[in-house]
């Protein structure tokens, strides 16, 4: 049996709108300026957890009260499974870890920012998606504004300190893009919010027991903690999963993950108008560049 579509939750009626993308990118940008606040406060796996714990105490009654469809089987749940331990689990816990053990934001998002390529490869090789020669320079451009970007803050770091940090967040990257061609492949459909349920709590139960094993787990409730932890629940969690969720849903896998080119310069404009952090004219050069190049990746094959 296949997923139910129609519901809802499951096909949001401004799905196709060309705001959609837009938003998601507004919206999964602000997860490094939660992580700045947050961090301080609690070691990665520990804060994720929490993230976690509390999606899914949201989740369950939403999904209860509005007596929301499950998957038909087994099977369809385990694909659901898979792809929230690739996107949160392998994703998030790579580059929270990365950012607390001391890497910049910049460079983790210079190494996240290789996803449209990597996925562009894998959308070849396992989705049987053909990529056209437009949309092939606009991965190209999208990479090359992306560097820009962040060139400032990666020229700020030795090379021997980031090789250490480097780690998790190429775990990330594959995480995020893995995750990106599972669910177009194996689970495009399914209802957001049991499927919320269905991929935060196996990604809970290993980010919770990796925590336990290395980390103190200890939190100091501060302000910034607190709302840090919010923001990241109910926007990025919450509101960012679904958008992509969709997103993945309505469109090639190379087109949603182009949009990720546009994460970094958004990034770095919110940095701007909250901590004051510079803008180079080499970065605006950057953040034209990256669009330029998204919306050659995002154009329409006729």
């Amino acid at each position: 049996m296949t997923q139910p579509t129609a519901t809802p939750a499951s096909a949001p009626a401004h799905a196709d709108s060309p705001l959609l993308p837009l938003l998601f990118v507004a919206v999964w940008s602000t997860g490094f300026i939660g992580a700045k606040f947050g961090l301080p406060d609690a070691e990665p796996l520990t804060f994720l957890a929490w993230r976690y714990a509390i999606v899914i105490v949201l989740m369950l009654p939403v999904v209860l009260l509005a007596r929301a469809p499950w998957p038909a089987s087994p099977a369809a749940s385990g694909h659901i499974a898979i792809t929230g331990l690739l996107v949160h689990g392998v994703y998030l816990g790579g580059v929270f870890t990365a950012i607390a053990r001391g890497l910049p934001a910049g460079i983790t998002a210079l190494v996240v920012g290789l996803q449209p390529l990597v996925t562009a490869l894998g959308a070849r090789a396992f989705l049987g998606e053909r990529i056209s020669r437009p949309q092939w320079a606009g991965l190209a451009l999208g990479f090359v504004g992306v560097a820009l970007v962040v060139a400032q803050k990666t020229a700020a770091v030795s090379g021997a300190a980031v090789l250490t940090m480097l780690t998790p967040a190429v775990i990330a990257l594959l995480g995020i893009t893995a995750g990106t061609l599972y669910q177009k492949k194996f689970c495009p459909a399914f209802d957001l919010r049991t499927g919320a349920v269905i991929q935060f709590v196996p990604t809970l139960i290993i980010t919770a027991g990796l925590a336990l094993l290395t980390e103190t787990t200890q939190v100091r409730w501060t302000g910034h903690f607190v709302f840090a932890l919010g923001w990241l629940v109910l926007v990025l969690s919450i509101g960012a999963v679904s958008l992509l969720n969709v997103l993945i849903r309505r469109g090639s896998a190379v087109n949603v993950a182009s949009l990720f080119y546009l994460t970094p310069p958004t990034t770095a404009l919110i940095a701007w108008a909250l901590f004051g952090e510079t803008l180079t004219g080499l970065s605006m050069l950057g953040m034209a560049i990256a669009a330029v190049g998204v919306w050659l990746a995002r154009r329409t094959r006729r």
